[in-house]
């Protein structure tokens, strides 16, 4: 039998990670802007990284935005195969959950209900992106991630061949990040995926951006290629704001998933420093 979760406490446990999220900087996203600011060398960029830090303070003493761009709504959803939202469903549940967190917590709505003629707003941020896992149990997780218009347009995806090699998948990383320049808001997080189809691939570099700050892969091979792109990328000196510096990357975050014996898919999907997520088990 499934366990049934009601309709409105999905509603609520979603509307309450839309203010936490906006406004909550994660710990390590924290940690790891400290500990940049103490490597940083040159002063200007030294200046950015404690403006972050004093920024996040104030955004959680007056209870306000981290950023005026709150994001496009991206959630990844652990959905147990023995529960059941009632109701009209969990996706019904997220998107009411997301209408009534934008509007209780004045986040701005950035959504427009048709890309290219008319750009309509919805006024109420939705809809948003949802990826469902299927997992075994009864209990469902939340994990919401916004994604501001600044960093996700300097996304990219290559469809390599295997020859291609390593070389190649470390050269399209790091001239994605230094071609960015100062768009995204660096320093940034470089989420990448390796693999899988063309959506799959970019799924999964979206999803790397989740992992705590500068944790590895825990395949070492992907591990060391990790800590190679976020080397050369730090030596381009693009720095704070696309202004110069030590640091243009906080972490470089791998992902990868079984292919097609001719495809080498590679994509890369940025974060600001600004990295905000907030999740929710139910």
């Amino acid at each position: 039998m499934k366990r049934i979760i009601p309709f409105q406490e999905v509603v609520d446990a979603v509307s309450r990670l839309c203010g936490e999220a906006a406004v909550k900087l994660p710990a390590d996203v924290l940690e790891s802007l400290r500990s940049c600011a103490a490597k940083e060398t040159r002063p200007l960029a030294k200046s950015f990284f404690n403006q972050y830090l004093e920024n996040a303070e104030i955004a959680v003493t007056e209870n306000m935005p981290l950023c005026q761009d709150t994001g496009f709504a991206v959630f990844f959803v652990e959905y147990g195969e023995n529960v059941q939202v009632d109701g009209e469903g969990i996706t019904a549940a997220i998107n009411a959950g997301v209408r009534e967190g934008y509007a209780r917590y004045y986040l701005r709505k950035s959504i427009v209900e048709e890309p290219l003629f008319e750009r309509k707003n919805t006024k109420d941020n939705t809809p948003a992106v949802i990826h469902f896992t299927p997992v075994p149990g009864d209990s469902v997780r939340i994990v919401l991630a916004p994604k501001g218009g600044g960093s996700e347009n300097m996304s990219a995806l290559k469809m390599m061949k295997p020859s291609d090699g390593r070389a190649a998948v470390v050269d399209f990383v790091v001239n994605s990040v230094k071609n960015a320049g100062g768009n995204p808001c660096p320093p940034v997080i470089v989420g990448v995926g390796i693999g899988g189809t063309f959506e799959k691939c970019a799924q999964i570099a979206k999803k790397a951006l989740l992992r705590k700050v500068g944790t590895p892969n825990p395949d070492p091979r992907y591990a060391e290629l990790e800590a190679e792109i976020l080397e050369k990328i730090n030596a381009t000196g693009v720095g704070s704001q696309g202004l110069g510096g030590d640091i243009t990357a906080l972490a470089v975050h791998i992902e990868y998933f079984p292919c097609h014996i001719a495809s080498l898919p590679v994509s890369v999907n940025l974060n600001c420093h600004a990295a905000r997520h907030a999740e929710v088990t139910l």
